[in-house]
């Protein structure tokens, strides 16, 4: 004969687990691309421009431009120039723009952030 072995002892907390803290969701920083790509697709729409034309002037493929002012694309510094050439733009001021877009974009952090780092430039730094 076997004898079947009383259940197991249940453990039941006397709280219940406290729920994970309530946090605002975090701000994804924009990426370069898609502000540069922002830039370009503006622009060319300003000037009422087709893809096709900006794109056969500037030598690119026109699915490739347009997935780089989609942000789709990581483009090269000789794309970037050919596509702000296209649009009778120079490289700087593409630039320029996006640094002005990310600025706007960042809002009040980027100049907390400025201060807190105690850089005092206005300008756009790139390293490579």
């Amino acid at each position: 004969m076997t004898k079947q072995a009383p259940n197991h002892a249940r453990v039941i907390p006397l709280r219940p687990a406290p729920a994970p803290p309530a946090t605002a969701p975090a701000t994804r920083e924009p990426l370069w691309r898609d502000l540069v790509g922002d830039v370009l697709r503006r622009e060319r729409l300003a000037q009422e421009r087709t893809l096709k034309d900006v794109a056969d002037a500037a030598r690119i493929s026109m699915p490739y431009l347009s997935e780089v002012e989609r942000g789709r694309k990581e483009a090269s510094s000789e794309v970037l120039a050919a596509a702000a050439q296209a649009l009778g733009l120079g490289l700087g001021d593409l630039l320029s723009r996006a640094h002005g877009e990310l600025v706007r974009v960042t809002g009040a952090r980027a100049g907390t952030s400025r201060r807190m780092s105690g850089s005092a430039h206005n300008g756009l730094c790139l390293a490579a």
